[in-house]
């Protein structure tokens, strides 16, 4: 099994589950006046989208990716990519 398959088996099993989860989640919390929804679970279902392709993972900058620097630090790559904006002064 080649890499790419492993990850793509990887992340429909870990979607499947999430999916599990959230249901779970939204049937069994507490605060029945304030109920969850599957708006409350968006960001996390785009990090684990985001696993199919690293490099267009949420939170990655674009240009990364277009340069052809979204190599993993083993490789060569970034070991750490700054994806948050200078505050103002």
């Amino acid at each position: 099994m080649d890499k790419e398959t492993a990850r793509r088996q990887f992340v429909n099993e870990l979607w499947q589950r999430y999916e599990e989860l959230q249901r779970w989640a939204e049937e069994n919390w507490p605060d029945k006046e304030h109920p969850l929804s599957s708006a409350d679970f968006v960001e996390t279902r785009k990090e684990i989208l985001g696993l199919r392709n690293p490099a267009q993972a949420p939170g990655r900058p674009a240009s990364a990716g277009a340069r052809g620097d979204a190599r993993e630090p083993e490789q060569g790559g970034a070991q750490y990519i700054d994806v948050n904006p200078t505050p103002w002064p």
